[in-house]
């Protein structure tokens, strides 16, 4: 719920500064293509038309908006890739005392101002033991429609608890009946996701021992159980893979001391953003660090004149978009002022990142964001 991931951030922020951490291409306009970019914050779903001066509209109202037919909607919001325009997105309705976990909906309408948005089935896994509220964030699907998520786990101290779990259709049904298999039980506050074209699938994790950008190569679980791959059994008695590779692809560091956000350029290269210290970086498809595409000014202290980006998308032009969480670092208190957040779009030219665009602003922790196009 909202509250309990403004804390996570301050928490994370302060054991970061106690440990001493030390798309590339055209301009966004789209021609007639629909360019409609969602994005929640304050437990609501916004939608809002890039090509039309950012109309805004609320899609999902919060439970406190609503509470008879509201829903508490966080993190990542993903798309099907069956043009079908339904998506998964975290979903903590009644946290604590309902289980936690990732809505899938249908969404109605063609365009801003007349969307709505049905749930249709809930996926709740099996968490790890942890200080910390449970948080889904990160979602991906791959190119034959099985999910990704991932959720934080320990969010600043203790061990790792953050996981990587796949899901298998059918989403839609009895809440919570979808079958899964956790892929990886044990990443340090676990983050966004990416999913390429080869079904390499990409989460940032933002502490622990080889923080930074991890990268998981399958063949992935078919099905939930031996047979499927997916033969082992984590301490839940959730079904856990065996045969899945994690290894380090971005390394966090200094420059990079909280991954939180990770997408992809058309031109193939990557974009990663750290929330605590206001970047985005570029890294080419093996990695390597290009250049900061955002940073603040020399000499400014959160909240930054540019933002503290943590969730990420692009679009097919290339723009990149971010949700600025509205970091206020006034020792010791590290964490989201109150409408602070802001959306924001960076366009290129000839290369080059513009200042940003404002979308939206006055917001309460927006921490995830996509494009969708049609």
């Amino acid at each position: 719920m909202l509250m309990a991931r403004a804390f996570t951030l301050i928490a994370l922020a302060v054991g970061l500064i106690g440990c001493g951490s030390d798309d590339g291409g055209g301009g966004g306009g789209g021609g007639g293509q629909s360019r409609v970019v969602f994005a929640p914050e304050t437990n609501r779903l916004n939608a809002y038309d890039v090509n039309n001066s950012f109309t805004k509209q609320t899609v999902i109202p919060s439970n406190d908006d609503d509470p008879q037919n509201g829903i508490d909607i966080n993190g990542m919001v993903c798309f099907t890739r069956d043009g079908k325009q339904r998506f998964v997105a975290g979903e903590d309705t009644g946290q604590p005392q309902r289980t936690p976990g990732w809505g899938f909906f249908q969404l109605d309408g063609d365009e801003v101002g007349e969307f709505s948005a049905t749930e249709v089935g809930k996926m709740v896994p099996t968490f790890q033991d942890s200080v910390d509220n449970r948080e889904p964030y990160g979602c991906g699907f791959l190119s034959d429609g099985r999910l990704l998520t991932t959720d934080i786990g320990n969010q600043a101290a203790g061990p790792p608890t953050g996981q990587l779990i796949i899901w298998f259709p059918p989403y839609a049904g009895p809440f919570g009946s979808p079958r899964y298999c956790k892929l990886d039980i044990a990443i340090g506050t676990a983050g966004g996701i990416y999913v390429d074209d080869d079904d390499q699938v990409y989460v940032a994790s933002a502490r622990g021992d080889g923080f930074g950008v991890l990268r998981y190569s399958g063949p992935f679980p078919t099905s939930d159980d031996a047979a499927g791959g997916c033969g082992l059994m984590d301490s839940t008695g959730a079904p856990l893979a065996s045969n899945v590779v994690r290894e380090p692809f971005i390394a966090g560091s200094g420059n990079l001391p909280a991954p939180s956000g990770i997408a992809r350029s058309p031109q193939g290269t990557f974009y990663v953003s750290s929330v605590i210290n206001g970047v985005i970086n570029e890294y080419n498809a093996d990695g390597a660090f290009l250049r900061r595409v955002l940073m603040p000014a020399s000499g400014e202290r959160a909240p930054f004149s540019t933002g503290t980006p943590f969730g990420l998308a692009t679009d097919s032009d290339g723009s990149l978009y971010y949700a600025d969480l509205g970091v206020v670092i006034s020792l010791p208190d590290i964490g989201p002022g109150p409408n602070l957040g802001t959306m924001r779009r960076i366009r290129f030219i000839e290369g080059a990142p513009q200042v940003p665009d404002l979308i939206d602003s006055g917001l309460n922790f927006p921490d995830g964001i996509t494009v969708l196009e049609n």
